[in-house]
């Protein structure tokens, strides 16, 4: 890297835990929908590497760890030897490249429906409060989701367990470690919004029933894989999918003082502006108390360009900073913003077509080739 980019606070290093990163520019988790019938497919390698820096931090796409984890076409998992084996030169490419590179490990609970489940079973939930239908991502088809099934409180453990073996076989696949997905309208984050949970057993109720199991699994895989291999995503102020809390920063306040006690690598949260996908507004909220709370590496997403993203580490309100669409588009971000480049453009329209190439691998790099 050029000696001059040690004045641009996203470009210089960061030793997280026992990974020296070159930078703070991170690949956001990114679901493409291109892992067709739920395995990994070789069109990754390139998609992967093409945005692999030497020191520079990955996050795979939200990735099953179940069969009932499921809720959109064309996702990946890492529940069976097969997904595991695709995984592996995907993690190869990455590595060969000099790039750090962790798997979210994700189940999404009642924001799917029979159609991906099981015998066409319910989802399942911390609730059987149903989904209203919403128009997908693309603008055009509207997702239907299946009234889901409340979890027996003696189910939760297999669930918890669900997660520990998906982290189990991430680091089989050559992961450097997991990020737990607990944002997002999906199950943990369904178990700890209040406007989700109307459990009256220990895993509902107060603050500390409804994030029992999230922290559950957060000890689950810290003891499989190492707590140093472990990070979490939070989007406490969000409301994706129904998935509101009456007290966000309380909510969050806990979270990030109870994963203390755990030892984790990392914590990234979605600031408060991003309340739904895509959309940013205007928060009076800031992460700010929970990234003081929390001993980890801190990560934050949610709409960064360069300037905020620089802004945020020179007012040390995060560590690092995930960027999505931008990453998307210009898979040598870190050396666009290094050179002050201009951007590739995204285009939100491919942004989930199942196509190998197109909108995935087709964006150029700075001197026009792919």
């Amino acid at each position: 890297m050029a000696p001059e980019a040690a004045a641009i606070p996203l470009l210089t290093p960061y030793k997280m835990g026992n990974f020296i990163l070159s930078h703070r520019v991170v690949l956001a988790p990114l679901t493409r929908q291109r892992s067709y019938n739920n395995v990994p497919q070789p069109h990754a390698i390139l998609y992967y590497s093409q945005r692999t820096s030497k020191g520079g931090l990955l996050i795979a796409e939200a990735t099953g760890v179940s069969d009932t984890a499921q809720g959109y076409p064309q996702t990946p998992g890492i529940w069976t030897k097969e997904q595991v084996d695709a995984w592996k030169p995907i993690v190869d490419a990455v590595h060969a490249k000099g790039g750090i590179f962790f798997c979210q490990i994700w189940h999404v609970g009642r924001v799917s429906n029979s159609g991906y489940q099981p015998n066409g079973q319910a989802p399942i939930s911390c609730t059987d409060k149903g989904l209203a239908p919403v128009i997908r991502a693309n603008g055009v088809d509207v997702a239907q989701f299946t009234p889901p099934r409340r979890l027996r409180t003696d189910e939760i453990p297999q669930v918890v367990n669900d997660f520990r073996v998906a982290a189990r076989n991430a680091i089989e696949a050559g992961f450097d470690g997991v990020e737990i997905h607990g944002a997002h309208g999906y199950l943990l984050d369904q178990f700890m919004k209040d406007q989700v949970n109307d459990r009256t057993d220990e895993y509902g109720g107060s603050l500390v029933n409804r994030c029992r199991f999230p922290l559950e699994v957060v000890k689950a895989v810290s003891d499989e894989i190492g707590p140093e291999r472990v990070g979490i995503r939070l989007s406490p102020f969000a409301n994706y999918c129904e998935s509101g809390d009456s007290n966000p920063e309380e909510l969050g306040l806990y979270m990030a003082n109870a994963l203390n006690k755990y030892g984790i690598l990392y914590c990234h949260m979605v600031e408060p502006r991003m309340k739904t996908v895509g959309e940013r507004v205007e928060s009076p909220h800031s992460l700010v108390p929970m990234r003081k709370a929390f001993n980890g590496t801190f990560m934050v997403a949610g709409g960064y360009d360069r300037k905020e993203g620089n802004n945020a580490v020179v007012e040390n309100r995060a560590d690092l900073v995930a960027y999505g669409r931008w990453f998307l588009a210009n898979p040598d971000l870190p050396k666009r913003f290094e050179l002050h480049a201009p951007l590739n453009n995204y285009n939100r329209e491919t942004f989930y077509v199942s196509d190998p190439v197109v909108g995935y691998t087709d964006y150029p790099f700075l001197d026009g080739s792919f």
